[in-house]
Order: structure tokens, then sequence, then C-alpha cells
């Protein structure tokens, strides 16, 4: 209206919107109160494919399979895959699914007394190579393309590095710490003799709650910021649904095996392995410029868990002559949910995938 007047019917319409909104408030925040009206997470169907100890093997069922090799995900160690799979429509599986991929997930089991004794060999030589040649069996495939997010990508840097003949077409690594001397509040607790012995549990494994803490360490106001978000936006279905989801998940965390976090303090982070060639596995040398295989790196650049100058060396360290970069505007969840996830990140990864991949013959 002329002069910016309101009428009447403004101002009903604003005072309707405001105690809709207000109803909408009470409403959800009871829910979150109350813990109830949890989204559903990972509902991609799946079947096991192969397990051994806490390994589990997964295959996402699909129909729309055009591409081969299959794309084997290797995830972390300390935290739950579900968040590769949040809910229809911001799934990470979904994206690969429709692009044609057969696409496969390493998972783990929480560790218990069972695991308190393996060693990265037992990863990088054992769990990885048999997933490895389970799904090529599956798939009815000779090579895979290998996918590893943050410590999966450790994993998988270590089984491609020691295993320069596997049954790789390529390797992808996505959020993956290699220079450890620039990481901060982990590398400082490893210079001043973090007590590992004080704090595993009753296992022998570093416990889910330990876990999560350091991870608070990182961003000690970011779950202040998260809340002032949530009561702005309270209102708002859509985002206290996505909000329930992500914060679920970044509280999942599970026991991280003992005898493994001890190898990765020790000889990742304080060592610095990986940059100054003193990993050893099985009492082999293991360099990461024996990797020869087509490599993507993915790097997010608001990544306070794997900070950009920690993920960032890994090309300079490869042997592969086939060696791409993929530097993002994103943080270290962003990569794989969310907006950025699904215009950027996803169809630049996809884009990788399928240079080194084929049609399936029909």
């Amino acid at each position: 209206m002329a002069g910016g007047l309101r009428t009447p019917g403004d101002v009903i319409g604003r005072v309707r919107a405001d105690v809709e909104r207000n109803a909408l408030r009470a409403r959800n925040g009871i829910k979150l109160v109350a813990g109830v009206g949890k989204p559903r997470l990972g509902q991609t169907p799946k079947d096991l494919v192969w397990s051994r100890g806490h390994a589990q093997l997964w295959r996402y069922r699909s129909d729309r399979v055009t591409l081969q090799p299959p794309l084997l995900i290797i995830f972390s160690l300390v935290s739950k895959s579900y968040v590769l799979d949040l809910q229809p429509g911001n799934s990470f599986v979904e994206h690969l699914q429709s692009a044609g991929f057969d696409v496969f997930l390493l998972d783990w089991r929480e560790a218990d007394e069972r695991q308190a004794g393996e060693r990265l060999e037992d990863y990088a030589d054992g769990y990885l190579p048999e997933a490895v040649a389970h799904t090529g069996e599956a798939a009815g495939a000779d090579t895979v393309n290998l996918f590893g997010y943050c410590y999966g990508g450790v994993l998988s840097l270590l089984y491609a590095a020691h295993h320069p003949d596997a049954a790789l077409r390529s390797l992808t690594v996505m959020a993956t710490p290699v220079d450890f001397s620039k990481w901060g509040l982990w590398r400082d607790l490893a210079d001043h003799e973090l007590p590992l012995d004080a704090i595993l549990d009753e296992d022998g494994n570093v416990p889910a709650s330990t876990i999560r803490q350091g991870f608070r360490l990182l961003k000690p106001t970011g779950e202040i910021r998260q809340y002032a978000t949530l009561l702005d936006n309270v209102w708002n279905d859509a985002y206290v649904t996505a909000y329930q989801a992500m914060t679920g998940w970044s509280n999942d965390h599970v026991p991280f095996p003992g005898a493994a976090a001890r190898q990765t303090l020790e000889m990742l982070v304080r060592d610095n392995g990986f940059v100054c060639d003193r990993v050893r596995l099985g009492g082999d040398l293991v360099r990461l410029s024996d990797i020869r295989f087509p490599l993507l790196t993915v790097i997010a650049e608001r990544d306070h868990i794997v900070p950009e100058p920690v993920a960032a060396p890994l090309p300079e360290l490869v042997g592969s002559e086939d060696n791409e970069v993929l530097r993002l505007d994103a943080g270290h969840v962003g990569l794989v949910v969310g907006r950025t996830a699904a215009k950027i990140t996803i169809p630049r990864i996809i884009d990788f995938l399928k240079v080194r991949s084929e049609k399936v013959a029909r």
C-alpha cells in the first residue's frame, strides 16, 4: 500500500501467522524435550553380503545399476554410517544409486572386548581386502571403485599403499587426515603424552563418550550456536526434523578399538607417519607414494574436524598420475548432507567416478 501503511487485513494476517507459528513452536518444543517424533534414518533397503568380527559388508538394493565396477564405501570406525543415508531426499547413497552405481558399504558393529586387540593391520590387511573381494564377487566385477570417508579414508590409504596390486579401479578419499602435525588439539594432546590407558573402558577400547567429548572440544561453542538457530526455526517442521537427524548422528559415536587407537595416536599422529614415511604394518614400511591408482581427494574448506591443511598434502604424497583434488566450501558433514552436497559435492564425485567406469552391458 502507498506510504507503507498496512490494511486491517494485513495486520490480521500477520497476527494469524504469529499465532500459528507460536502454536508450532510449542508443539515442536514439547516433542524435542520429550524426545518423541524422531525421524527414521537410514531407510534405503540393503542386504548383508558378508560379515566377520565387527565388520559388515552391505549392498544397497537397486534396479537402476547402469555402471560398473561397483562402488565400495569404507566408513569410519568411530561414527555411525547412516549419515550417508540420512533421510529420503537427503541421502548420499540415493544420489549414487540414481547415477547408476552399484553401492556397497563396509560398516562396523560397535567394538567390544573382542576388537580391543585389533591393530591397523587387521583392517588394512584383513577386513578391507576381504570386503573388496566379496564386493567384486557379489557384483560380478574384477575391480571396484573404493571410497573412504574420514577415518575410513585413513584405512583406505593404508590398504591401497600396502596392496599396490589391489583390484581397485580408483580410490576416492573425502575429509581424510594425512598431515597430523597440523591437527591442532589432537596433535597437542599427542605431544603431551595423552595417557591412552587411562581413558580405555573395561573392554580395552576408547569409549564412545570420550570420542564425543573430543569432537565437542574442537568446536566448543558449536552446540550453543545450534540451539540459538533452533530457537529461531523451531516452528519449522522440516528444520526440526533435519536438526533431530543431524544432532542425533553427531552424538552417536561408537568405541574405537584400543590397539588401533594406540597405533593411530603414536604412529599417525605423534610420528606424523603418512608425511614422514613412518608407517609400518606387519613389519613392512608402508608409503603413500606406492599408491598409483587414480585418486580423487575431496577437501572441505570449512571442516573443523579435518581442517584443510590436514587433508591437503595427500595429492603430493601419492604416486598416482591420475590425481585430482576437489575443494569445496563446506563443512565435514556438509560434504554428504544438505544442499551443498546435493548440488556440488556429490555431482562432482559422480563425474570423477563415471569417467573411471563403464556402462553395464544389457
